[in-house]
Parts: C-alpha cells; sequence; structure tokens
C-alpha cells in the first residue's frame, strides 16, 4: 500500500511539473451581465513558449475548447464564431520585442477567415506573460448578437487576455 501512495504521489507530481497554466480569455458584456469564455486547453509543444526573433508562437486554438461556465452561454460563443465552419482561432505572433518595463508585441489574430493585427504590451505577472486588448467583434465582421427578441443584446467590445508560460 505504501508502494502505492509513492507512485500515486510520484504521477501526480510529474503532472504538476508538465502543467502549464496557458489561457485565453475574452471578456464581454451584455446590457445585463457579464461574460467571460476561457480555452485553456493548449500548450506549447516544448513546454513553454519561446519568444526568440528566429521562432515566436503560432497558436492554435480550437474554438470548441472555449468554456463560459454555462453550457447554454459556451454553445451561443461557439455559435457566434461559427466553430462548426470554422473550427480554428490562430494566434500568430509577428514580433516580439522589449521595452524599458515591458514587452511590446505585434499579434495577428484569425478566427472566421477574417485576421486582425494588434499591438500588444505584455508583462510579467505571476512567472506569466500576461497580455490584454481591447477588440469589438465588428473587427472580425461578427454582428454582435441579441437575444430574447432584442431584449438581451451583446456589446460589440470585448477584452482579450493572454496568459503564456515563458522563458523571456
Amino acid at each position: 500500500m505504501k508502494t502505492f501512495y509513492l507512485l500515486l504521489f510520484f504521477f501526480i507530481s510529474v503532472i504538476r511539473i508538465d502543467a502549464q497554466e496557458n489561457y485565453v480569455q475574452i471578456n464581454g458584456s451584455t446590457n445585463i451581465n457579464n461574460f467571460q469564455c476561457v480555452n485553456n486547453k493548449f500548450k506549447s509543444e516544448v513546454g513553454i513558449y519561446n519568444f526568440s526573433e528566429q521562432k515566436l508562437p503560432n497558436i492554435i486554438l480550437k474554438v470548441s475548447d472555449f468554456d463560459c461556465g454555462n453550457k447554454m452561454m459556451t454553445k451561443d460563443f461557439q455559435k457566434i464564431l461559427n466553430a462548426e465552419k470554422y473550427p480554428e482561432m490562430t494566434i500568430k505572433f509577428l514580433n516580439f520585442t522589449k521595452t524599458q518595463k515591458n514587452f511590446l508585441a505585434v499579434v495577428e489574430v484569425k478566427m472566421m477567415n477574417q485576421s486582425k493585427r494588434y499591438n500588444i504590451e505584455f508583462g510579467i505577472e505571476n512567472k506569466k506573460l500576461i497580455g490584454r486588448k481591447n477588440v469589438k467583434f465588428s473587427d472580425f465582421n461578427i454582428t454582435p448578437p441579441k437575444k430574447m427578441g432584442g431584449m438581451i443584446v451583446v456589446k460589440d467590445d470585448l477584452n482579450l487576455t493572454f496568459s503564456l508560460s515563458t522563458k523571456t
């Protein structure tokens, strides 16, 4: 029995060491409340993301992996992003430079065959590379949805947050 617990402890320790805390979070709001949809089911092939000039990350997210904390909201969110026709969202780092205090990146976000480039400032928080950017549904030619005959209206403005395990 003692051997079993030692093996169990070892197995759990290995999982924790390999576990990454990467996520892309999309925060939005309606005229009634706020919502938050998170995709944390992706990781770098080598364990952490590398931001060398020779090879910047190209992150592919499955739209079906976004979770809004509520089945109906998750289903609606995936429908808005047309997950069946466009199952992936891509976040490609085109440039990444160190500034005096933080990092500045040029990031291309592609979803639903629409691409947009954003300048995003990243900082180190709790040993993670964190970046935030205000974007809009309309940036990707998405009309913010309305529910219940127009009584609930999703606002166009979104806040995109990136959290990546990295060695900078």
